[in-house]
C-alpha cells in the first residue's frame, strides 16, 4: 500500500516510554473489578467437587438465611452454556451462583450451599489405556514424501519421545466482570482481549442483537490467552445481573482460574529425524496428541511449525487431540508451537550431537528455500542472520560441544540454542482517526491491551502517519462502540490494529491536505497535494521545509472553516499475501544453565536471542516483550506442572505456593536484539508478530543446554531435580 502524500517520521522505530505508564504506576487505571458502579451487588461461585456424574440437590436453604445473601441461582435457563448444565463435565464446573450486597456474605453464602451429586470416576490421564485419540478437525495430518520408508535409509537418526505437562496462564490480574442492564440492553465491564468477539458472545448468549451490548475492557492485567475467549462465569455474571436488576461483580479467586479460564494442555510426542553424514536432513516423522475437553474442542498446533522449519524431503505428521473428564484447554502465548519446537529443537540438537557436529551448522545445513508445506517463497526469512549474530553476540564459539566437560567447581556450565518460528497472523480491522480544533488527535479501535504496549505502540503509528507530535495524539481502545477489530491474540495486533491505525491517519492527513490545497484562503491553496508535507502537525509546501511560512497547521484550518474537527474512518483488510508467501517470524534463542553436581538443581544464568520480526515500531516494548517470553519459557523449562489427582480430577495445586512460576530469583540475565528490517509484503507497516514468537525456542533452549551441561537427555518438561539424579 502506498500513499501520495508524506509526514515527518519521527516516532516509530524509538524507544519511547509507555504512555499509559503514568496512569498504572499511580494507581488511576481502571480494571475491570475497579469500577464502582451505584447499586452494585457481589456473586461468587459454588464449583464442583466431583468432575464427572449427575447433579441430583442443590440445597441454598442454610445459604439463603444469612442476611447479606440476596438470592442463589441454580437455575440457568435463559443463557446458553457450552455444558449441559444437568451434568458436571470437569472439577470446578460452576453449578450454583450466590448474589449478596458485600464480597464477603457471597463468598461465605457459596460456602453453604450443599450440592449432592451422582458421580463416576473421571478420566483424566491422557495415557490411560481407555483414553479415546481422535484426529484433529482444524490440525490435519500432513505428508510429503515416504518418510517411514526413508528414515529407516538414513545414516543416523533420533528417534525421541517427549512429555510436557499442563501449564496455567496465571496473570496477575484475577478476572473480573460487572454486568448491568437497562430494559434489553446490557452493558459489561469485563477482563477481555477480544472486545469485538465477547459482545458478540454475550449477544449470542442472551438472545439480543450484537448493538444491545456494549463491552468495556480498557486495561488488561495480563492473559497469555485466557482473555481470548468468553467463559461461562462471564455470561452467569450477567444473567445475576438481569435477574437480580442491579448491577452484578463476580471475580473469580486464583483457585478458581485453574479451573475456569483454560490452560496449555497436557501432551505426548515423538520426534524421528533422519540424516546422511554430510548432515542432509532426509526424513521427519512427528507424532502428537494433546488432552482436550470433552464438552468442548481445543487443538494445539504443535505439528505445524516443524513441517517448514528446516528442509525435509520426507515428513510425515500426524496430531490427535484426547478427549477427557477436563475442563477446556485455550490458547497459552505461542500455543501449540512452543510445545512442538522442544521435541524439533531437542531432536535436532541430539541429531548433531551423533553427527558430531555443532548444532548452528546443523541447520544452516538444511535451510529451505521455500516452504515445503506449500511451495510458496518466504516474505522474508532471515534465521540464518538470526543464527549466526546471535551466536556471536552470545558467546556460542566458547561452547565445549562435549557434555559434562565444563565445570565450575561443583557445578556443571551448559550451553544450548534453538530456533523458533512463528506464523504472522493477519486480520481485518477497522479504526478512526480525528483531530479536533485544539489541534489534538485522537484514534480509536475496539482492540485490547494486555500489557504488551498497545496505546504506546499505536500512538506512534498513528503520529508518524498524521505527522504530529506524539504528545498531541491519544490512542483509544477497549471498547465495543469503537470500530471493530480482531482479537488481541496470536501476535497480529501490530499488524493488523496497527495497518488499521496507520490507514485511518493516512487519510485523515490526506483529507487535510485536500481541503487546505482546494480552499482559496489557505497560505498552500493551489498547490498540488502530492507537493505538501506534514511537519509536527503543521501543512507545509514540500520544498519549503519546516520553516517556511508557507502552511498552515491543522487548527489553523479547522479554525478558519469553523470546523470542531475533520475525521476519517477505515478498514484495513489484508490482502492476499498469505496465499502467495510463507509468513513468518523467526528467532535464535541461547541459554547457559549452571546445575550443582550434588542436589543436582538447574538454574540459568543467561538467555540471549536475536529475532527476524520485521520492522520494530518500538525497540523498548520490543524488548519487554522478549523478556517475557523468556521467563514463561524458564517457567516451562524448569517449574511449571500442574498436577491432577486421576481419582476425581481435582487440581491439587492449584495456587501460588504449589505451582510454581519464576521469581526474580529465577530470573538471571536476559537480553535480545532484533535484525533491521521490515516486511511490507506481510502489512503496509512491515511489521511481524512478536508476542508469540519470544517464548517459542526458550525452552527448548534450556532443555539443550541442561545436556549440554550433564550429558542427559531430558524429554520430559518441566526439568525437575529427580530427572536429574
Amino acid at each position: 500500500m502506498t500513499h501520495a502524500f508524506t509526514a515527518a517520521q519521527v516516532v516509530s522505530g524509538q524507544p519511547v516510554s509507555r504512555v499509559d505508564g503514568p496512569v498504572k504506576v499511580t494507581g488511576k487505571a481502571r480494571y475491570a473489578a475497579d469500577n464502582q458502579i451505584p447499586g452494585l451487588l457481589y456473586a461468587a461461585l459454588v464449583c464442583s467437587t466431583v468432575a464427572c456424574g449427575e447433579i441430583k440437590r442443590v440445597d441454598t436453604g442454610r445459604a439463603l438465611r444469612q442476611p447479606d445473601v440476596l438470592a442463589v441461582l441454580t437455575d440457568f435457563t435463559g443463557v446458553k452454556l457450552p455444558f449441559d448444565t444437568r451434568l458436571v463435565s470437569f472439577f470446578g464446573q460452576p453449578v450454583a451462583v450466590v448474589v449478596a450486597t458485600t464480597l464477603e456474605s457471597a463468598v461465605h453464602g457459596s460456602e453453604l450451599v450443599d450440592v449432592r451429586y451422582s458421580s463416576r470416576p473421571p478420566l483424566t490421564d491422557i495415557d490411560a489405556a481407555q483414553a479415546d485419540r481422535r484426529p484433529g478437525r482444524f490440525i490435519r495430518d500432513y505428508s510429503r514424501g515416504f518418510a517411514d520408508q526413508a528414515i529407516r535409509r538414513t545414516s543416523v537418526m533420533t528417534d525421541l519421545r517427549f512429555s510436557i505437562a499442563r501449564n496455567h496462564h496465571n496473570p496477575m490480574e484475577m478476572p473480573a466482570t460487572i454486568a448491568t442492564w437497562e430494559r434489553d440492553r446490557l452493558t459489561v465491564w469485563d477482563k477481555v482481549q477480544d472486545i469485538s468477539a465477547a459482545q458478540k458472545f454475550y449477544a449470542d448468549a442472551f438472545g439480543l442483537p450484537t448493538d444491545h451490548v456494549r463491552l468495556i475492557s480498557p486495561f488488561v492485567g495480563g492473559s497469555f490467552g485466557s482473555a481470548s475467549r468468553t467463559w461461562p462465569h462471564q455470561v452467569l455474571t450477567a444473567l445475576a445481573a438481569r435477574r437480580m436488576r442491579r448491577p452484578v461483580m463476580l471475580v473469580l479467586t486464583r483457585r478458581q482460574m485453574y479451573s475456569a479460564i483454560g490452560y496449555r494442555p497436557t501432551s505426548r510426542q515423538r520426534m524421528a529425524i533422519g540424516a546422511d553424514e554430510s548432515g542432509r536432513l532426509r526424513a521427519m516423522i512427528h507424532e502428537g496428541h494433546t488432552e482436550t475437553a470433552r464438552y468442548g474442542d481445543y487443538e494445539d498446533g504443535l505439528v505445524r511449525s516443524p513441517r517448514l522449519l528446516y528442509r525435509v524431503p520426507d515428513m510425515r505428521s500426524t496430531y490427535r487431540v484426547v478427549p477427557l473428564d477436563v475442563g477446556l484447554p485455550w490458547f497459552m502465548r505461542g500455543p501449540g508451537a512452543v510445545t512442538g519446537a522442544v521435541a524439533l529443537e531437542c531432536a535436532m540438537d541430539d541429531l548433531a550431537h551423533r553427527l558430531r557436529m555443532d548444532p548452528i551448522e546443523l541447520r544452516m545445513r538444511n535451510e529451505p528455500d521455500v516452504d515445503q508445506t506449500t511451495g510458496m517463497p518466504f516474505s522474508t526469512r532471515r534465521l540464518t542472520e538470526c543464527l549466526t549474530r546471535g551466536a556471536a553476540s552470545f558467546g556460542w564459539h566458547r561452547r565445549n560441544p562435549t557434555p559434562g566437560a565444563t565445570r565450575e567447581g561443583d557445578h556443571f556450565v551448559g550451553i544450548g540454542m534453538a530456533a523458533a518460528a512463528y506464523y504472522t497472523y493477519r486480520s481485518q480491522c477497522s479504526a478512526i482517526a480525528r483531530v479536533f480544533a485544539d489541534g489534538t488527535a485522537e484514534l480509536q479501535c475496539g482492540t485490547s491491551d494486555m500489557g504488551p504496549g498497545t496505546y504506546t505502540s499505536m500512538t506512534q503509528v498513528a503520529a508518524d502517519a498524521l505527522g504530529m507530535p506524539l504528545s498531541r495524539v491519544r490512542f483509544a481502545l477497549g471498547d465495543s462502540s469503537f470500530p471493530p477489530a480482531p482479537p488481541h491474540s496470536a501476535s497480529r495486533t501490530m499488524a493488523s490494529v496497527g495497518s488499521a491505525v496507520y490507514t485511518a491517519a493516512n487519510m485523515l492527513r490526506d483529507k487535510f491536505i485536500r481541503t487546505a490545497v482546494t480552499d482559496p484562503r489557505s497560505p498552500l491553496s493551489g498547490l498540488r497535494p502530492a507537493d505538501v508535507v506534514v511537519v509536527d502537525g503543521r501543512m507545509v509546501a514540500m520544498a519549503s521545509g519546516a520553516g517556511s511560512e508557507r502552511g498552515e497547521s491543522y487548527q489553523d484550518l479547522l479554525r478558519r472553516r469553523g470546523w470542531s474537527g475533520l475525521d476519517s474512518q477505515q478498514t484495513w483488510t489484508p490482502d492476499d499475501a498469505d496465499r502467495r508467501y510463507s509468513i513468518y517470524g523467526y528467532g535464535a534463542v541461547f541459554a547457559e544453565v549452571v546445575i550443582d553436581r550434588l542436589l543436582p538443581t538447574v538454574r540459568v544464568r543467561r538467555i540471549y536471542a536475536c529475532y527476524d520480526a520485521g520492522r520494530v515500531i518500538n525497540p523498548k516494548l520490543a524488548h519487554s516483550q522478549a523478556i517475557g517470553g523468556m521467563v514463561g519459557g524458564i517457567g516451562m523449562a524448569l517449574l511449571e506442572r500442574t498436577e491432577l489427582d486421576c481419582r476425581d480430577g481435582r487440581i491439587v495445586n492449584a495456587n501460588m505456593s504449589d505451582y510454581l512460576v519464576p521469581v526474580n530469583a529465577d530470573v538471571p540475565a536476559l537480553d535480545a536484539a532484533f535484525l533491521p528490517a521490515e516486511d511490507t509484503i506481510a502489512d503496509p507497516i512491515g511489521v511481524k508478530g512478536l508476542g508469540e514468537l519470544v517464548i517459542v525456542g526458550v525452552p527448548a533452549a534450556i532443555a539443550n543446554a541442561v545436556f549440554n551441561a550433564t550429558g542427559r537427555r531430558v524429554t520430559d518438561l518441566p526439568i525437575t531435580l529427580e530427572k536429574l539424579l
